[in-house]
């Protein structure tokens, strides 16, 4: 008789005692939870009234019902539709029940969709039928909207995108009782997940003051200034809105011509001064460029009527001014980060206009000038839902950011909240230490005047390309911005997309060259070559032209698109000079990069 070995572990068991004791513990984290919910509300610190949402949902869902119910034969052709498909389905169940392991399923889900990669999920009969059942009811339910006729397209916009929203809310993966990942642990651990997963439910509510704040990544070793936004330098300035980082050299020479960076402020600058090795302001440094950054203000109530004006002003304008005083440069390349680089188009339109030459070249990453093909968030603006955030904005005089940050994870709801849902409330697994995922967290407010003319100047009213946009009493035309452009575009980007920002390079009055770079609004840009990731394209053929034809014509490049932006800069401006001593000239640091203001939490 032989001797055989196994190396198979044995199943942990199921133990009735634990997991009875775990289900209470994890019933009282629920009571934790729901006591840090009500909290706030009891002292008076949160006020809870319908959200502005709601009423839209309620509004644009009338809109299609009403198509349908219009016409008894046509709800009634829908409803068959949608009874034949749930026979179907029935009847592969049965054939799979009866023993035809070959029975072709009703419906799949996509192959890259990650809530159902689990194996269980196609050979567990329940949990494959749950899993059908769900897709053809979304896909029904997405059916409802794209099949009504005579719906205008942005209220068949709005409809598309709440859809998209409720169904993957619902979605059978969100669940635990439907969800053959979490049913697995919650058997195997004896309910221990769901134990850490409420501590963690209710730990998110209380950091975000009776309003569930999703943890989307370990910030216990994360921390500004400190394996963040680490590259050396000093704040040389600060006024009611920024603070100037100018950035310590590491090479012996520097072009002539420094750089001014005009970052966001619906997210902070460190975006692009993350860890050092995927940091774009230390690539700068090190790639021998002088380096001076914005880093706006977190503001509070007493800055609610800063204007798009205010902005610019003491802003990119005064930035310049400073620079010219500690270099003795007159001129600056720029680069504007998304609503920085709107920013910083209307304020070249308004130098062009007084006829001031203080700007070499101009770059912008992931930025829009024309909104006609704005992509999702247009459905966050039309004059209904404008007026109402005003409303609320006039109150408080800032517009929170938790506010803007859940609009902008709700345009991947999937990646951006289910998963963390299912992940840490679920299974109980905490979320892995990301730097980029911490710094999508580190939300600003907005005051209520800047980001109210935004909204209407350029989303509903698209005044900057059209030559409508005014300014300090000053009429902008982007055909008179004649310097060089560098305008990035990311391919898959969700919030400034590729083909509105190519549609947008041909307002520009100058040469423009138009980069498109693999991923997304984030990893497009902050993509450093040392890690080879992604790609670019180029096509120096622009007029005219849609994002399909320009890709025809488009030569890929392997990895990141950084090289190629500073071989562009230095040929417009090739001197170089010996490396600048930070805050020369009578200009004293104030305190260390990256400064004070970007530390001030919402």
């Amino acid at each position: 008789m032989s001797n055989v070995s196994t190396d198979t572990q044995a199943a942990p068991k199921f133990n009735a005692e634990a997991f009875a004791m775990n289900i209470a513990r994890a019933m009282e984290s629920s009571g934790q939870a729901l006591a840090a919910y009500l909290k706030p509300r009891q002292t008076g610190e949160v006020r809870d009234k319908p959200p502005n949402e709601l009423g839209e949902v309620i509004k644009t869902f009338s809109v299609i019902a009403e198509y349908w119910l219009a016409d008894k034969e046509r709800a009634s052709s829908l409803q068959m539709q949608l009874g034949k498909d749930y026979l179907d389905l029935w009847g592969s169940a049965v054939r799979r029940m009866a023993g035809e392991a070959d029975a072709k399923p009703a419906i799949a889900p996509a192959p890259r969709d990650k809530r159902f990669q689990d194996p269980e999920w196609k050979s567990n009969q329940f949990f494959d039928f749950i899993l059908q059942l769900y897709l053809l009811t979304a896909k029904w339910a997405q059916q409802l909207v794209h099949d009504a006729d005579g719906i205008d397209p942005h209220t068949r916009k709005k409809a598309e995108f709440y859809v998209q929203q409720i169904t993957n809310a619902l979605a059978p993966s969100n669940f635990v009782l439907t969800n053959p990942e979490v049913l697995r642990a919650t058997v195997e651990t004896n309910g221990d997940n769901l134990v850490r997963g409420m501590k963690m439910l209710a730990e998110d509510i209380e950091a975000g003051h009776g309003t569930l704040r999703i943890r989307q990544s370990d910030s216990s070793n994360l921390e500004v200034g400190v394996n963040m936004a680490t590259t050396p330098g000093k704040v040389i300035y600060q006024n009611e809105l920024m603070q100037l980082i100018q950035y310590s050299p590491a090479t012996e020479n520097v072009l002539r011509t420094p750089l001014l960076i005009v970052p966001p402020w619906i997210n902070k600058f460190y975006i692009l001064d993350l860890r050092p090795e995927k940091s774009y302001v230390k690539w700068c440094v090190d790639q021998g460029i002088t380096v001076f950054v914005i880093s706006w203000v977190n503001p509070d109530k007493e800055l609610g009527k800063k204007t798009w004006a205010d902005y610019m002003a003491e802003g990119p304008l005064t930035a310049m001014d400073v620079i010219e005083k500690v270099t003795g440069e007159m001129k600056v390349h720029t680069a504007g980060y998304c609503v920085g680089g709107t920013m910083l188009a209307s304020t070249l339109a308004y130098l062009a206009e007084k006829r001031r030459q203080r700007v070499t070249s101009a770059t912008f990453f992931a930025a829009q000038v024309d909104f006609t093909h704005a992509g999702d968030l247009l459905v966050f603006v039309d004059e209904d839902q404008i007026s109402a955030l005003e409303r609320d904005m006039q109150e408080s005089g800032v517009l929170e950011g938790s506010k803007m940050a859940m609009a902008f994870n709700m345009l991947r709801s999937n990646d951006l909240i289910w998963s963390y849902v299912v992940n840490n409330y679920l299974k109980g697994q905490p979320p892995s230490s990301f730097d980029l995922l911490h710094w999508n967290s580190d939300a600003t407010r907005m005051p209520s005047s800047n980001h109210s003319y935004y909204l209407r100047n350029c989303y509903l009213e698209n005044r900057l390309s059209t030559g409508t946009m005014v300014l300090d009493n000053t009429l902008l035309d982007l055909s008179k911005v004649k310097v060089p452009v560098y305008n990035l575009a990311a391919r898959e980007d969700h919030i400034a997309p590729a083909e509105s920002v190519l549609y947008g390079s041909q307002f520009f009055g100058g040469p423009v060259r138009y980069v498109l770079s693999g991923s997304g609004h984030i990893a497009g840009v902050v993509n450093p070559p040392a890690s080879k990731k992604y790609q670019y394209w180029t096509n120096d053929n622009i007029k005219d032209m849609k994002l399909a034809d320009w890709l025809k014509g488009a030569e890929e490049h392997k990895g990141s698109w950084w090289p190629d932006w500073r071989d562009w800069l230095e040929s417009h401006d090739p001197e170089t000079v010996p490396a600048r001593i930070v805050g020369s000239n009578g200009v004293s640091a104030l305190e260390d990069a990256p400064g004070s203001y970007v530390r001030v939490r919402a």
